[in-house]
C-alpha cells in the first residue's frame, strides 16, 4: 500500500496521498514511541508495553444488499491503551482499514488524549468497505450490524467511538441507537460526533479545525508573526481543511491556496474561503471555483509562511521534504510527514507542529460531548469553543514548555508530554500479576 488513509473525519474528497515511500501508521506510531521514549528516563517495560494494542477485536459482517445478495464485510476494534480511562476513537468505513492501520491510529489517539490531559485511552476501528458503493439504506444496515458484533467491547466507561473517514454524525446516530436498543435504555454518552438533537455537542464537527486554526495562531505568534501577514497554503478542504482555512482568513491571515482530491485553487492575493464550498456543502467543487489550478504536489511546496497538510496520511515524504518552502507545517491530518521528511524538515529548521497536538480539537470536544451526555445537560456553542480554546491553550503551553526546555523538535516536545503522563499512570496503577 503506498499510502495510509489517516482522518480524524470524513476525509472523502479530500486530496490523496500518493507516495513512493511506505509508512505504515503502526510503523510510525512505534518509531515516533521510541525516539520520545529516549528523550525521557522512563521505564522500558512500559515503552515495550505501549509499542502493543491491549485487545485488537476482528469481526465479520454480513449484511444484505438492496438487490438482495447478502454481502460480508471486515470490521476492526483496535484497543491501544486505557490506563487512564475509557478507549476513545474513530471508526472508519475505507476499503484499505487493515488490522495494522487501525492499532497504529489507536496508539495516536493515546498520545492526543495524554498530550491534551483528557482522561480516556486510544483506540481506532472500521470496516474494509468503500462507503461510496453503498445506499443509505446499506450503510444503515451495515452500522447496525457492526455496532451489534462489537457490542460487548464498546460503552460509555469502556469504549466510546466516533466518527472518521467514511462515517458521519448520523452513522454515530444509528450506532448509539442499535446498541440502546440492545440495552434497554437510550445511551448517549456511547458514541461522540452525534447529532445534537440525540446528545451531539454543538461545535463538534468544527473542532478538528477550528484546533488547528487555535494552533497556527500560536505558532505565529510564539515565532513572533503577524497574522495578518501570513500566507497559508491548506491542502484538503474537507471538515478540517476547510474550517481551518475560514477560520484563519477570518483572523486576518491570507489563504493563498486551498485543494480537494481534483487538485488546488492558488490565489496569491489570497482566496476568499467563505465563497468556496467545503467538501460537506458541495463535494470535490474547489477547482471548479478556481481561475488557476495547480496540482496537489505543487500546493506543498508553494512559498507561503505556512503550510497546513489537512488532507491524507504520508504526503509530505523523503521525495518532497527538501522542496518544502514553508517556514511552519502545521498537521492538519494524521501523519501527514514521515518519519524520514521529518528528519530532513528538521534538518532544515522547518518547524513542524504535530497531529497529536494540531487536529486534538476533535476528542477534546468528543470529551465535552461525553460529558454533556453524562450529565444530561447541553452546552451552548460559545462555551464549547471557549472551553476549547483553554484547552488547546493549556496543552500548547505544556509543549512549548517542554521544546524551550529540552531543545528539541514540536513533534518531539509533544510526545514527550504525553508519554510522560501515560508512563506516570502506569507506574500509579502498576501490573496486573
Amino acid at each position: 500500500m503506498a499510502s495510509t488513509s489517516r482522518s480524524d473525519h470524513d476525509g472523502s474528497g479530500d486530496a490523496p496521498a500518493e507516495s513512493t515511500e511506505s509508512e505504515s501508521a503502526l510503523e510510525t506510531a512505534r518509531r515516533q514511541l521510541s525516539h520520545a521514549a529516549t528523550r525521557l528516563e522512563i521505564d522500558p517495560s512500559i515503552v515495550e508495553r505501549l509499542r502493543y494494542p491491549k485487545k485488537v477485536h476482528e469481526v465479520t459482517v454480513p449484511i444484505e444488499r438492496d438487490d438482495g445478495t447478502v454481502e460480508v464485510f471486515t470490521g476492526y476494534r483496535a484497543q491501544h491503551d486505557s490506563v487512564r480511562g475509557p478507549y476513545k476513537g474513530g471508526l472508519r468505513y475505507h476499503p484499505e482499514v487493515t488490522r495494522d492501520e487501525c492499532v497504529g491510529l489507536g496508539m495516536w489517539m493515546t498520545w492526543k488524549c495524554a498530550v491534551m490531559d483528557l482522561p480516556f485511552g486510544g483506540a481506532k476501528g472500521g470496516v474494509a468497505v468503500n462507503p461510496k458503493e453503498l445506499s443509505s439504506a446499506e450503510k444503515e444496515r451495515l452500522t447496525r450490524r457492526f455496532a451489534q458484533e462489537i457490542r460487548d467491547v464498546i460503552g460509555p466507561n469502556q469504549d466510546i467511538p466516533a466518527p472518521d473517514m467514511g462515517t458521519d454524525p448520523r452513522t454515530m446516530a444509528w450506532l448509539m441507537d442499535a446498541y440502546s436498543m440492545q440495552e434497554g435504555e437510550t445511551t448517549p454518552g456511547v458514541v461522540t460526533g452525534k447529532p445534537p438533537v440525540v446528545g451531539g455537542s454543538e461545535g463538534r464537527e468544527e473542532a478538528p479545525g477550528r484546533s488547528v486554526a487555535i494552533v497556527t495562531q500560536l505558532v505565529c505568534e510564539y515565532y513572533d508573526r503577524q497574522l495578518e501577514e501570513t500566507t497559508v497554503a491548506v491542502q484538503g478542504y474537507g471538515s478540517v481543511g476547510a474550517n481551518a482555512a475560514r477560520l484563519l482568513d477570518d483572523w486576518g491571515a491570507t489563504v493563498v491556496a486551498i485543494s480537494d482530491v481534483n487538485g488546488a485553487m492558488y490565489e496569491p492575493e489570497g482566496i476568499d474561503t467563505a465563497s468556496v464550498p467545503s467538501h460537506d456543502e458541495e463535494p470535490e467543487a474547489v477547482t471548479t471555483y478556481a481561475d488557476d489550478v495547480i496540482s496537489n504536489d505543487e500546493l506543498l511546496t508553494l512559498d507561503v509562511d505556512v503550510l497546513i497538510p489537512a488532507a491524507l496520511g504520508n504526503v509530505i515524504t523523503k521525495e518532497n521534504a527538501a522542496a518544502i518552502a514553508a517556514d511552519l507545517v502545521v498537521e492538519g491530518a494524521n501523519g501527514p510527514t514521515t518519519s524520514t521528511a521529518d528528519s530532513i524538515l528538521a534538518e532544515r529548521d522547518v518547524a513542524v507542529v504535530p497531529d497529536i497536538l494540531a487536529n486534538a480539537g476533535g476528542v477534546t470536544v468528543s470529551y465535552f460531548e461525553w460529558l454533556q451526555d453524562i450529565n444530561r445537560r447541553a452546552w451552548s456553542l460559545e462555551r464549547v469553543n471557549d472551553e476549547l480554546e483553554a484547552e488547546m491553550r493549556a496543552a500548547w503551553g505544556a509543549v512549548r514548555s517542554e521544546f524551550e526546555r529540552r531543545d528539541v523538535t514540536w513533534r518531539d516536545a509533544a510526545y514527550i508530554v504525553a508519554l510522560s503522563r501515560i508512563a506516570e499512570a502506569h507506574e500509579a496503577r502498576g501490573l496486573w500479576p
